[in-house]
Protein backbone atom coordinates (compact mmCIF):
# COMPACT_ATOMS: atom_id res chain seq x y z
CA UNK A 1 0.00 0.00 0.00
CA UNK A 2 2.78 2.43 0.92
CA UNK A 3 4.45 1.81 -2.44
CA UNK A 4 1.15 2.53 -4.19
CA UNK A 5 0.66 5.74 -2.22
CA UNK A 6 4.21 6.86 -2.94
CA UNK A 7 3.80 6.06 -6.62
CA UNK A 8 0.52 7.96 -6.73
CA UNK A 9 2.08 10.90 -4.92
CA UNK A 10 5.01 10.93 -7.34
CA UNK A 11 2.64 10.82 -10.30
CA UNK A 12 0.67 13.68 -8.80
CA UNK A 13 3.81 15.75 -8.29
CA UNK A 14 4.97 15.08 -11.85
CA UNK A 15 1.51 16.03 -13.09
CA UNK A 16 1.52 19.23 -11.05
CA UNK A 17 4.97 20.12 -12.39
CA UNK A 18 3.76 19.57 -15.94
CA UNK A 19 0.71 21.76 -15.32
CA UNK A 20 2.90 24.46 -13.79
CA UNK A 21 5.25 24.33 -16.79
CA UNK A 22 2.29 24.57 -19.16
CA UNK A 23 0.89 27.51 -17.20
CA UNK A 24 4.23 29.33 -17.43
CA UNK A 25 4.39 28.66 -21.16
CA UNK A 26 0.87 29.99 -21.68
CA UNK A 27 1.64 33.06 -19.57
CA UNK A 28 4.81 33.67 -21.58
CA UNK A 29 2.84 33.50 -24.82
CA UNK A 30 0.21 35.91 -23.51
CA UNK A 31 2.46 38.51 -21.88
CA UNK A 32 2.74 41.76 -23.84
CA UNK A 33 6.52 42.01 -24.05
CA UNK A 34 8.54 43.65 -25.39
CA UNK A 35 6.65 46.90 -25.90
CA UNK A 36 9.75 49.06 -26.43
CA UNK A 37 13.46 48.54 -27.20
CA UNK A 38 15.15 46.16 -24.77
CA UNK A 39 18.59 47.13 -23.53
CA UNK A 40 21.15 44.35 -23.16
CA UNK A 41 24.02 45.37 -20.88
CA UNK A 42 27.16 43.40 -21.75
CA UNK A 43 29.96 43.03 -19.23
CA UNK A 44 32.73 43.27 -21.86
CA UNK A 45 34.11 45.66 -24.46
CA UNK A 46 33.11 45.29 -28.12
CA UNK A 47 34.95 42.71 -30.20
CA UNK A 48 35.36 39.76 -27.86
CA UNK A 49 33.49 36.49 -27.53
CA UNK A 50 31.01 37.75 -24.91
CA UNK A 51 30.11 40.83 -26.95
CA UNK A 52 29.81 38.70 -30.10
CA UNK A 53 27.35 36.31 -28.45
CA UNK A 54 25.27 39.18 -27.09
CA UNK A 55 25.10 40.82 -30.51
CA UNK A 56 24.11 37.58 -32.19
CA UNK A 57 21.32 37.21 -29.64
CA UNK A 58 20.17 40.77 -30.33
CA UNK A 59 20.34 40.33 -34.10
CA UNK A 60 18.11 37.25 -34.12
CA UNK A 61 15.84 38.55 -31.34
CA UNK A 62 15.05 41.46 -33.66
CA UNK A 63 14.31 39.09 -36.54
CA UNK A 64 12.09 36.75 -34.50
CA UNK A 65 10.11 39.33 -32.53
CA UNK A 66 10.21 42.33 -34.85
CA UNK A 67 11.25 44.38 -31.81
CA UNK A 68 14.57 46.08 -31.11
CA UNK A 69 17.18 44.74 -28.71
CA UNK A 70 20.00 47.24 -28.19
CA UNK A 71 23.45 46.21 -26.93
CA UNK A 72 25.27 48.46 -24.47
CA UNK A 73 28.83 47.62 -23.44
CA UNK A 74 29.70 48.39 -19.82
CA UNK A 75 33.17 47.01 -19.17
CA UNK A 76 35.20 47.51 -16.02
CA UNK A 77 35.43 46.17 -12.52
CA UNK A 78 35.58 42.60 -13.78
CA UNK A 79 31.98 42.93 -14.95
CA UNK A 80 30.70 44.33 -11.65
CA UNK A 81 29.81 47.71 -13.17
CA UNK A 82 27.46 46.13 -15.70
CA UNK A 83 25.98 43.81 -13.09
CA UNK A 84 25.30 46.66 -10.68
CA UNK A 85 23.66 48.71 -13.46
CA UNK A 86 21.23 45.91 -14.27
CA UNK A 87 20.69 45.00 -10.63
CA UNK A 88 19.55 48.57 -9.97
CA UNK A 89 17.37 48.85 -13.08
CA UNK A 90 13.58 48.65 -13.07
CA UNK A 91 12.34 45.05 -13.07
CA UNK A 92 10.09 45.69 -16.08
CA UNK A 93 11.81 43.40 -18.58
CA UNK A 94 13.43 46.22 -20.50
CA UNK A 95 16.96 45.75 -19.13
CA UNK A 96 18.88 42.49 -19.46
CA UNK A 97 22.34 41.46 -18.27
CA UNK A 98 24.47 39.41 -20.66
CA UNK A 99 27.27 37.87 -18.66
CA UNK A 100 29.18 34.65 -18.05
CA UNK A 101 30.44 32.60 -15.12
CA UNK A 102 33.71 34.54 -15.08
CA UNK A 103 31.73 37.50 -13.77
CA UNK A 104 28.62 36.00 -12.28
CA UNK A 105 30.38 33.39 -10.14
CA UNK A 106 34.14 34.01 -10.09
CA UNK A 107 33.66 37.56 -8.82
CA UNK A 108 31.73 36.25 -5.84
CA UNK A 109 34.29 33.53 -5.17
CA UNK A 110 37.16 36.03 -5.47
CA UNK A 111 35.44 38.53 -3.16
CA UNK A 112 34.99 41.17 -5.86
CA UNK A 113 31.21 41.11 -5.39
CA UNK A 114 28.88 40.23 -2.53
CA UNK A 115 26.23 39.06 -5.00
CA UNK A 116 25.74 35.57 -6.37
CA UNK A 117 23.78 34.69 -9.50
CA UNK A 118 20.75 34.52 -7.21
CA UNK A 119 20.74 38.33 -7.11
CA UNK A 120 19.17 38.16 -10.59
CA UNK A 121 16.32 36.34 -12.29
CA UNK A 122 18.09 33.89 -14.61
CA UNK A 123 16.36 33.40 -17.97
CA UNK A 124 18.69 30.95 -19.68
CA UNK A 125 22.16 30.04 -20.80
CA UNK A 126 22.37 31.39 -24.33
CA UNK A 127 25.55 29.62 -25.33
CA UNK A 128 28.70 27.96 -24.04
CA UNK A 129 32.24 28.86 -25.01
CA UNK A 130 33.83 25.67 -26.33
CA UNK A 131 36.62 27.44 -28.17
CA UNK A 132 39.23 27.81 -25.42
CA UNK A 133 42.51 25.92 -25.66
CA UNK A 134 45.74 25.87 -23.68
CA UNK A 135 48.65 27.05 -25.80
CA UNK A 136 52.39 27.13 -25.11
CA UNK A 137 54.78 29.70 -26.50
CA UNK A 138 57.55 28.61 -28.84
CA UNK A 139 60.13 29.60 -26.25
CA UNK A 140 58.58 27.24 -23.68
CA UNK A 141 59.92 24.36 -25.79
CA UNK A 142 56.98 22.06 -25.11
CA UNK A 143 54.89 20.70 -27.93
CA UNK A 144 52.59 18.34 -26.04
CA UNK A 145 50.61 18.34 -22.80
CA UNK A 146 52.75 15.53 -21.38
CA UNK A 147 55.92 17.49 -22.12
CA UNK A 148 54.46 20.46 -20.27
CA UNK A 149 53.48 18.33 -17.26
CA UNK A 150 56.92 16.69 -17.15
CA UNK A 151 58.65 20.07 -17.25
CA UNK A 152 56.39 21.56 -14.57
CA UNK A 153 56.83 18.55 -12.27
CA UNK A 154 60.60 18.54 -12.68
CA UNK A 155 60.83 22.22 -11.80
CA UNK A 156 57.76 23.57 -9.93
CA UNK A 157 56.95 27.23 -10.68
CA UNK A 158 59.27 27.16 -13.70
CA UNK A 159 56.39 27.28 -16.21
CA UNK A 160 54.66 30.66 -16.28
CA UNK A 161 50.90 30.80 -16.86
CA UNK A 162 49.51 34.10 -18.11
CA UNK A 163 46.20 35.13 -16.61
CA UNK A 164 44.18 38.00 -15.20
CA UNK A 165 44.37 37.44 -11.46
CA UNK A 166 41.00 36.68 -9.92
CA UNK A 167 39.38 36.02 -13.30
CA UNK A 168 37.95 33.04 -15.15
CA UNK A 169 41.34 32.26 -16.71
CA UNK A 170 42.81 32.19 -13.19
CA UNK A 171 40.29 29.51 -12.23
CA UNK A 172 41.22 27.59 -15.39
CA UNK A 173 44.89 27.62 -14.36
CA UNK A 174 44.18 26.60 -10.77
CA UNK A 175 41.98 23.70 -11.86
CA UNK A 176 44.62 22.50 -14.30
CA UNK A 177 47.31 22.66 -11.58
CA UNK A 178 45.22 20.55 -9.25
CA UNK A 179 44.16 17.92 -11.78
CA UNK A 180 47.54 17.60 -13.49
CA UNK A 181 49.46 17.59 -10.19
CA UNK A 182 51.73 20.50 -11.13
CA UNK A 183 52.62 23.92 -9.77
CA UNK A 184 52.65 26.81 -12.24
CA UNK A 185 53.96 30.34 -11.86
CA UNK A 186 50.85 32.54 -12.10
CA UNK A 187 51.59 35.79 -13.96
CA UNK A 188 49.15 38.67 -14.37
CA UNK A 189 49.40 39.07 -18.15
CA UNK A 190 46.33 41.21 -18.81
CA UNK A 191 43.68 40.85 -21.49
CA UNK A 192 43.53 38.23 -24.23
CA UNK A 193 45.33 40.45 -26.73
CA UNK A 194 48.01 41.24 -24.16
CA UNK A 195 48.47 37.54 -23.39
CA UNK A 196 48.90 36.77 -27.08
CA UNK A 197 51.65 39.39 -27.34
CA UNK A 198 53.30 38.03 -24.18
CA UNK A 199 53.25 34.49 -25.59
CA UNK A 200 54.75 35.62 -28.88
CA UNK A 201 57.43 37.58 -27.02
CA UNK A 202 58.29 34.64 -24.78
CA UNK A 203 57.36 36.53 -21.60
CA UNK A 204 54.93 33.79 -20.57
CA UNK A 205 54.98 30.07 -21.37
CA UNK A 206 51.35 29.10 -21.20
CA UNK A 207 47.89 30.60 -21.58
CA UNK A 208 44.22 29.62 -21.88
CA UNK A 209 42.91 31.51 -24.90
CA UNK A 210 40.17 31.29 -27.51
CA UNK A 211 41.40 29.22 -30.44
CA UNK A 212 40.26 31.86 -32.91
CA UNK A 213 42.67 34.36 -31.33
CA UNK A 214 45.74 32.13 -31.79
CA UNK A 215 44.86 29.85 -34.72
CA UNK A 216 47.28 31.54 -37.12
CA UNK A 217 50.13 31.28 -34.62
CA UNK A 218 49.42 27.60 -33.96
CA UNK A 219 49.37 26.92 -37.70
CA UNK A 220 52.56 28.96 -38.15
CA UNK A 221 54.41 27.16 -35.36
CA UNK A 222 54.84 30.13 -33.02
CA UNK A 223 52.57 28.41 -30.47
CA UNK A 224 51.71 24.81 -29.65
CA UNK A 225 48.09 23.80 -28.99
CA UNK A 226 48.21 21.47 -25.98
CA UNK A 227 44.57 20.66 -25.33
CA UNK A 228 40.97 21.78 -25.13
CA UNK A 229 39.19 21.61 -21.75
CA UNK A 230 35.96 20.20 -23.18
CA UNK A 231 34.28 16.93 -22.21
CA UNK A 232 34.25 15.98 -25.90
CA UNK A 233 36.22 17.39 -28.80
CA UNK A 234 34.93 20.55 -30.38
CA UNK A 235 35.51 19.48 -33.97
CA UNK A 236 35.69 23.13 -35.02
CA UNK A 237 39.11 23.31 -33.30
CA UNK A 238 40.66 20.85 -35.72
CA UNK A 239 42.99 18.20 -34.31
CA UNK A 240 43.41 19.70 -30.84
CA UNK A 241 42.76 16.82 -28.37
CA UNK A 242 40.86 17.17 -25.11
CA UNK A 243 42.70 17.01 -21.80
CA UNK A 244 40.66 13.92 -20.90
CA UNK A 245 41.99 12.12 -23.98
CA UNK A 246 45.49 12.81 -22.67
CA UNK A 247 44.90 11.50 -19.17
CA UNK A 248 44.00 14.71 -17.34
CA UNK A 249 40.32 14.82 -16.35
CA UNK A 250 40.08 18.58 -16.82
CA UNK A 251 36.91 20.13 -18.24
CA UNK A 252 35.63 23.66 -17.72
CA UNK A 253 32.88 25.53 -19.56
CA UNK A 254 32.15 29.23 -19.78
CA UNK A 255 28.37 29.60 -20.23
CA UNK A 256 26.90 32.90 -21.42
CA UNK A 257 24.02 33.86 -19.14
CA UNK A 258 20.93 35.98 -19.81
CA UNK A 259 19.55 37.52 -16.60
CA UNK A 260 16.98 40.13 -15.52
CA UNK A 261 16.77 42.36 -12.43
CA UNK A 262 15.30 40.52 -9.46
CA UNK A 263 11.51 40.68 -9.36
CA UNK A 264 10.93 40.64 -13.13
CA UNK A 265 7.60 39.10 -14.19
CA UNK A 266 8.26 35.33 -14.55
CA UNK A 267 6.24 35.34 -17.79
CA UNK A 268 8.73 37.82 -19.31
CA UNK A 269 11.67 35.73 -18.12
CA UNK A 270 10.06 32.60 -19.61
CA UNK A 271 9.30 34.37 -22.89
CA UNK A 272 12.92 35.52 -23.23
CA UNK A 273 14.09 31.96 -22.58
CA UNK A 274 11.75 30.71 -25.28
CA UNK A 275 12.92 33.30 -27.79
CA UNK A 276 16.56 32.39 -27.11
CA UNK A 277 15.73 28.74 -27.72
CA UNK A 278 14.19 29.69 -31.08
CA UNK A 279 17.36 31.62 -31.91
CA UNK A 280 19.55 28.57 -31.23
CA UNK A 281 17.38 26.53 -33.58
CA UNK A 282 18.07 28.93 -36.47
CA UNK A 283 20.63 27.49 -38.95
CA UNK A 284 22.02 30.92 -39.88
CA UNK A 285 22.75 31.62 -36.22
CA UNK A 286 24.66 28.35 -35.89
CA UNK A 287 26.69 29.16 -38.98
CA UNK A 288 27.68 32.58 -37.63
CA UNK A 289 28.86 31.08 -34.32
CA UNK A 290 30.89 28.47 -36.18
CA UNK A 291 32.49 30.93 -38.57
CA UNK A 292 33.43 33.62 -36.07
CA UNK A 293 34.34 31.87 -32.81
CA UNK A 294 34.50 28.12 -33.56
CA UNK A 295 31.54 27.79 -31.19
CA UNK A 296 28.88 25.08 -31.45
CA UNK A 297 25.30 25.95 -30.52
CA UNK A 298 24.32 25.36 -26.89
CA UNK A 299 21.26 26.28 -24.86
CA UNK A 300 19.90 25.63 -21.36
CA UNK A 301 16.46 26.75 -20.21
CA UNK A 302 15.84 28.45 -16.89
CA UNK A 303 15.85 25.45 -14.56
CA UNK A 304 18.81 23.80 -16.29
CA UNK A 305 20.72 27.10 -16.30
CA UNK A 306 20.24 27.56 -12.56
CA UNK A 307 21.39 23.98 -11.97
CA UNK A 308 24.52 24.56 -14.09
CA UNK A 309 25.32 27.79 -12.24
CA UNK A 310 24.77 26.15 -8.83
CA UNK A 311 27.15 23.30 -9.69
CA UNK A 312 29.73 25.70 -11.12
CA UNK A 313 29.59 27.83 -7.99
CA UNK A 314 30.13 24.73 -5.86
CA UNK A 315 33.12 23.66 -7.98
CA UNK A 316 34.73 27.10 -7.95
CA UNK A 317 34.32 27.71 -4.21
CA UNK A 318 37.21 25.36 -3.45
CA UNK A 319 39.52 28.04 -4.89
CA UNK A 320 38.08 30.81 -2.73
CA UNK A 321 41.10 31.25 -0.45
CA UNK A 322 43.61 31.24 -3.32
CA UNK A 323 41.67 33.84 -5.30
CA UNK A 324 41.13 36.11 -2.29
CA UNK A 325 44.80 35.97 -1.31
CA UNK A 326 46.16 36.56 -4.79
Amino acid sequence: MKKTIRASLLSALVGMAAIAAQSTAFAADEVNWPTRPVQVVVIANPGGDTDFNARMMAKYFNKITGKNMVVTNVAGGGGTLAAEQVKGAAADGNTILFTHTGQLIVNEVAGLSDDSFEAFDIACIAGVDKGAIFVASESAEVKTLQALIDKAKANPNSVSYGTEMGSFSHIQGLMFEQLAGVKLKMVDAGTVSEKVVALLGGRIDLGAISYGSVQDYVTGGQMAALGQPNSERNALLGDVPTFKEQGVDFTIDKPYVVAFPKGTDPAIVAKMAGIMQQITETPEYAEELKKSFKQPVAYHGTEEAIAVLSKTREDFMQYKDVLRNK
